[in-house]
This record gives C-alpha cells, structure tokens and sequence, in this order.
C-alpha cells in the first residue's frame, strides 16, 4: 500500500519531526455514549441486538451526504449521532508505524512502539509462533495506544503478502519472499496474532485490532524502466495466478479470517484491480468469503480515471470501484466525485448502502459503539504494556532466528570474545539507526546499533565507516585499510539502505552500490585474518566476489534487522546465539538484470533463454538459493519409519490424460471433492540430528517434487516448515501432516489444480522419499 511517491528516506523523517505536535484526547473516541441521553436509546447502539441490525438501523439514520463523507479513509464525525470520526489508515508491517492517520506519537504520552524487523528478515525464521507473537504484541501495543487517547483507528493495513517475485523488487523487504507456502503461512499467523485470535484460528469475541492483507493482486513493480505502479499492466496465466501470486491472499481470508483485504495500483490483464468486479466481489467476498472490507490503495481509484485512463470520467471511475466491490476508497476522490456519480446514474445509492455496510460492521466488530472501549476487555491495556520488557525482547528474538549465516570458512565465526583484543568496524551500516529499521517505521523503543553492540562487548573497538553514505560514492579507503591493517578482527557492515531500495525506488543492479566492493577487497586484502562481512539489505544481492574470497571468512544476511538488530547481530558473531535463518528468497546473479521486470512469466522459456523466477522455476544459477543458511552446527536428516510409501485412490475416481500432457494421467483436484481430499492424508516423519558443537534452533524445510519438469512443473516446491531446538548431539523426530490434493498437485496451464497419477518425492535436505498416488 502506499501513498503515490511516497518515500520514507531520513529526509522525510526529519521533515515529519518538524511538523507540529498534534494534540490528542486522552480518552480514546468512542461512539453510543451512554451518558449521551440523545444517542443511548439508538438501535445501533444497542449491544444485544446482532451487529447487521445495529449497521442497518445507522445506516437508514444517515443523509445521502452524510453517507458519502464516510466512504473515504479519513471518515468525518457525524455530530448528530455521537459517532466520533474514524481513521481506516494506520500501518502495522513490523510494528505500529507513522505511516497513515490513525496512531499518533510525538510529544504524547507513548512516544515509541516496538520496532521489529523488516519482514523478510523475520520470514527468515520459518517460524509461524514468531510471527504470530509479533502480530499479538503490536495488537496490544495498538489498543494501549487507543486507550490512551493516541489513536482514532485500529485497522491497519499491513501485512503485505505478495510474492517476491523479482529481486529488483523496492517494497520486496515488506513482503515474506517469494514462496507462496512461506507467504501463504505468514499471512495466516501474523494475521491471527494482530486481529486477536488464538494461534490455531479461534475467535474470542471482540477483535483486537483489523488486518488487511495487501496488494491484491500481482502487485511487485514500482518503478523501473519507465514502468511505474500506477499504470503497469500485469499480464499474468491462469496458471501463474493459481499457483503463485493468488494464495497467500487467499488463505490470508481463509484461514487467517482477515477482516480486510486491499486492491493494488497495477492493472491485471487490462483491468485495474480495484475496478475488477471478478476478483473482489467474485473471488475475495464471495469465493474466500471476506467477512470484512476492501480498501482500495491510497489514490488508487482516481486513478482508474486519471493514471490509467480505463474510466472515462471521475464519476465512472468511482462507479468501477463501487461496483467492483472497494467498500472504503483511500484518499478523497469518493467523497468529491460520489454524489455527481449518482447523479449521472454511474452509482445507485444502494452501493454505497453496501459499502457502507461492511464499513461500520468492521468498526462495530472492533468495539467502537459498544460504549467506551476502556470498559472493554482490552481497555485495560495501559502505556506501559508498550516497549514492554517481553516486547523488545520478542524483537531481539526474531532478529537473532532470522539473521542467516552465508558463509563461514574454516569455523571463522563464532568469536571467542576472550581472543580478541582489537576490533575494527568498518562501514557505513554499522552506526545508522535508520539502516537497521527498513520501511515503514514507526518510532522505535531504543536503538542499539551494530557499532554500540560490539563496543559493549569488546573495549578495543575503533570504527570508520568507510563510505559517506551506503551509495558510497565517497570513499576513505585508505583509512578503512589502515584501521584493517592495525587490528586482531575487521568487522564490515554494508549492503544497502531505504536510498537503494523503498516503495516507489526499484532497483536496476544487484551489485552492491558505488564504491562498496572495492572497499571491502581492499579492507580484507589489509586485514591480518579472514574478515567478517555483515549485509544489511531487503533484497537479494550478487555478492559472488566475496562468496568466493578466501580473505572473506564469513558472511552474514542480517536483512533489516529492527531496533534489537545491532545487539543480535552481536549475539551471533560472538557466538551467544547460533544462526539458524534460511534465506526466503533466491539471491540471483547481477546477469539477471538482463529479465525485464515487466515480464510476469514464473516458469523459464528455455526456446527464448527466458531463465524463470524463483527456486521453482528458475533454471539458472544462483549465488544462493532459496532456504540457505549454515549454522554453527552440522545436521543431518533421515526419513523415518512409517513415512507413507503409497496412497490408495478409489478406484470408482478415473484419471483424465492432459492435452498437454498426455502421458500422465491425472486425477482434477475440483472433480475429486472436499471428502476425497479429506481422506488424502500424507504422515511424513523427519529424523534430524545436530551433530554439534553448539545447540540450536533449527528449521526442517519440507519439499516435494515431480518425476520431471516438463509441462510447467515446478523443479520442487515447498510443501512444510517446522522448527526444532537440539542440544549438540541430540536428535529429534518431526513430523508432517501433508494433504495430497494440496501439498502434491500441481496447476494446469489454464489454471486447475490436478494430482498426478504415479510417483511423487518429498525432499529435506539431500534426502529425498518416493510415495506413489495408485488407484
């Protein structure tokens, strides 16, 4: 989601410090007062009745005008009726942020909120009770905002969950990498964390907060070449779409019952997204069964009118939407342009009736007209449940799972702090706070930077960062080596920063910017021993210089690693915590760049050198690929007893051959039936040991695969992902239940999912496991 041009560099957030202190209640807003004699005795401020009657009786209470004003993000009080205004906008990706209306922090009573680390760091893990304790603690850190009268709305329109699907890719940080199982499950979890329901899906009464899963769809182009968000057209496969960029949303409403799902910039096979009545009615409100809301991205419906030019008009543009399916229209085009739509017959008052319908619903399912909220279960949540102990710790944990370990010649990591008597730290990422935070970021508790972290632990620390910037167009290359050359340990800190990659910046490189690579042979070729390189970035970077220097002993991935990513980043160098991060996206060779980013296509075109995207279809070969990351120990796997062999169709079921394909036969995964997939069930048993020498955490990822590729297969995919914690030398068994219809089927080219007939692999690690589907 974003505001056009919107750009969070340190240059806006010095301007954003500079704006006035806003002033705010201390009492959160609140509609149905009941020491409001005017509005207590209101049908829908009575509780007992059933919220569509409460929505119903308000909305018949509202004049045509008074119903549009509500149909845009920042929705007007209405005086007459004691209903407060309301904010849709706030931002919660990896923590309460400053982005949007609706949270407010400086000069109040809660100026900070727990800032955790960029999402595709925190992916990293592979760990869905992580991501869901991060959902829940920014929920509690939401409502003690609210309570204490610093923000006027709890919906808040994170996660994003589209696939990252080109390493170029400015918001690819934002998202949980490229895999649709990894993004599918993360929108579950942090989904259910952030709206208050149990880890397992089970709703408690009142919701916590509102998520929107965000951008529907296909959404993963900013700016490059001459090809912006705004206008891009998205020409996707029925298959693609099925396979790849469809169901991380679709399970994010499934399953994670998010209560919001957001329409994105781009159009999709000549369609904007937020005017394609197919896609947000059909198949979000209908088909997945949204029970919420659908907000169009800020300024996304003017410009089915203005940017794009599909509309005619402004108030055709607005009828498209309306009618599509967009309840809540970020920005003010709705309000300007509703009541003209009417007029000229492109909207019926009854659409907005609509929209307006699943708007108040959602705030009414939040508490907001059930009196006020502080007399709610969760009004009790006070300022000081915000950077809380347990919250930051949370913080430092999730940096500390998702940091991954690239490279570590000769045990070079960990250090011995004992051994070390002189320390350099070299870099422009090592002493920024703002390199440590990504995107959309609020204000965080403390910062800790790498710098502080390593000074606190070694007392012989001296730095020189060694660019002026990350860009590093201005060097001190002969300081950096000096300061190499003088010292027991060098420790570099580069990558990139929000200058290189943000929403609206895509890259066009993915080397590592300006003078960086000189600086660090440079610096390693002065060092006394193999040193240490730590990458901040979101993205993927061709780092096959130092992959294969043997005067780079190690390298770290440290993503954007939040307000506890300096202390973590410690923790692991010297060996207080060991790394067990898998990176969630390919990290691809700069020859790369060559793909357009407009090309949509996942699956490689060997006939035009098309290479494909992703670990599942892309054919070339990458300087790491996707779930890589070493540890301080070594394990091994092994598929136990009792792992299923085979799987018995019945034999009344008859295989079809695909046109295709038509030596294999398969089995349409529609035509099978809910019942049928039910009893498909797949009990796959994984034997993991740590053969030492340190304990730690460690994450079995689970793929499947075909006998071969052809006909559109994916080389493998990832069908499972558990996390285990082993002492040296203990072993552990994981166990995965599997669904054949859904973790073994594959999608046809005209977008329906089948199972194949014959044999099929499970893989984890360098082990691989047969089990044959028989009728």
């Amino acid at each position: 989601m974003g505001t056009p041009g919107l750009i969070f560099s340190s240059a806006l957030l010095l301007l954003l410090l500079a704006q006035p202190v806003l002033v705010v209640s201390a009492t959160p807003p609140f509609a149905c007062d009941p020491a409001n004699p005017s509005t207590r005795n209101f049908g829908f401020c009575q509780t007992t009745l059933p919220i569509d009657k409460r929505v119903s009786d308000l909305i018949s209470r509202l004049t045509l005008e008074e119903k549009i004003q509500q149909l845009d993000d920042q929705a007007p009080e209405i005086p007459r009726l004691g209903v407060p205004k309301y904010n849709w906008w706030s931002e919660a990706l990896h923590g309460l942020s400053n982005g949007g209306h609706g949270m407010h922090f400086r000069g109040l009573t809660i100026p900070n909120a727990t800032s955790f680390p960029q999402v595709i760091l925190t992916a990293a893990s592979f760990n869905p009770d992580l991501w869901y304790r991060i959902g829940q603690a920014i929920a509690v850190e939401a409502r003690a905002l609210y309570n204490a009268g610093q923000a006027d709305g709890l919906t808040f329109w994170s996660p994003n969950v589209n696939i990252f699907r080109d390493p170029r890719w400015g918001r690819g940080q934002e998202t949980p990498g490229e895999d649709p199982t990894t993004a599918s499950k993360y929108a579950v979890s942090f989904v259910r964390g952030l709206q208050g329901d149990s880890p397992t899906g089970e709703r408690s009464g009142q919701l916590m907060t509102s998520a929107c899963c965000k951008h529907l769809t296909a959404y993963d182009l900013d700016s490059w070449n001459g090809s912006v968000r705004y206008t891009f057209d998205a020409r996707v496969t029925a298959q693609d779409m099925e396979d790849t960029f469809q169901p991380p949303f679709r399970s994010c409403v499934e399953q994670g019952r998010a209560t919001c799902v957001m329409c994105s910039y781009n159009r999709v096979n000549g369609v904007p997204t937020c005017a394609d009545y197919n896609l947000l009615t059909k198949q979000a409100k209908n088909l997945w069964g949204l029970d919420g809301y659908i907000s169009s991205d800020c300024g996304s419906v003017d410009m089915i009118y203005g940017a794009s030019h599909y509309a005619k008009t402004p108030e055709e543009a607005v009828g498209y939407a309306l009618k599509a399916g967009v309840d809540i229209n970020c920005g003010k085009f709705m309000h300007q342009y509703a009541g003209s739509a009417i007029q000229k017959g492109n909207i019926s008052e009854s659409d907005i009736d609509r929209a307006l319908f699943n708007a108040f619903s959602l705030r009414m399912k939040l508490g907001l007209f059930n009196g006020n909220p502080q007399k709610l279960p969760s009004g009790d949540i006070s300022p000081s449940q915000v950077c809380s102990t347990e919250h930051k710790n949370l913080a430092l944990q999730a940096a500390q799972d998702g940091i991954v370990l690239l490279k570590n010649t000769g045990n070079t990591l960990p250090l011995a702090r004992t051994k070390v008597t002189s320390l350099g730290v070299i870099g422009p990422n090592a002493n920024f706070p703002p390199s440590l935070m990504g995107n959309y970021n609020g204000p965080p508790c403390e910062v800790i930077t790498p710098l502080e972290a390593l000074q606190s632990s070694i007392k012989n620390t001296r730095f020189e960062a060694g660019c002026n910037i990350v860009a590093c167009n201005v060097t001190k290359i002969p300081e950096a080596v000096q300061l190499a050359s003088s010292v027991d340990y060098v420790i570099m800190f580069m990558g990139l920063d929000q200058d290189q990659e943000q929403e609206g910046l895509d890259r066009t490189d993915l080397v590592l910017p300006g003078m960086q690579q000189t600086l660090i042979s440079k610096v390693a070729e002065a060092a006394k021993k193999p040193i240490i390189l730590v990458l901040l970035s979101g993205g993927p970077l061709d780092i096959t210089f130092a992959k294969n220097d043997p005067r780079i002993g190690a390298i770290l991935w440290a993503g954007y690693p939040g307000e506890a990513g300096g202390s973590a980043i410690s923790s692991i160098i010297f060996g207080d915590h060991n790394p067990g991060g898998k990176l969630p996206v390919t990290w691809y060779p700069q020859d790369f760049t060559k793909v357009p980013m407009t090309d949509m296509r996942m699956r490689a075109d060997p006939a035009t050198g098309y290479p494909g995207r992703t670990y599942r279809f892309y054919n070339g070969k990458p300087v790491y690929q996707f779930g890589y990351g070493l540890s301080y120990s070594s394990h091994s796997y092994e598929f136990a007893a009792g792992t299923a062999t085979s799987i018995y169709l019945n034999n009344s079921l008859s295989p079809q051959a695909t046109s295709n394909d038509p030596n294999t036969l398969s089995y349409d995964i529609a035509s099978l039936g809910f019942n049928t997939c039910g009893e498909l069930k797949i009990s796959a048993t994984v034997g993991v040991k740590n053969h030492g020498p340190m304990a730690g955490k460690h994450t079995v990822l689970l793929f499947s695969r075909w006998p071969s590729t052809e006909h559109g297969r994916p080389a493998k995919q990832l069908v499972g992902f558990q996390s285990v914690h082993l002492e040296a030398g203990e072993s552990s068994k994981v166990e995965f239940s599997l669904s054949a219809c859904e973790h073994l089927s594959r999608v046809m080219d005209d977008g329906r999912r089948v199972l194949d007939k014959g044999s099929h692999f499970l893989i984890v690690g360098d082990e691989e496991h047969e089990i044959s589907i028989i009728a």
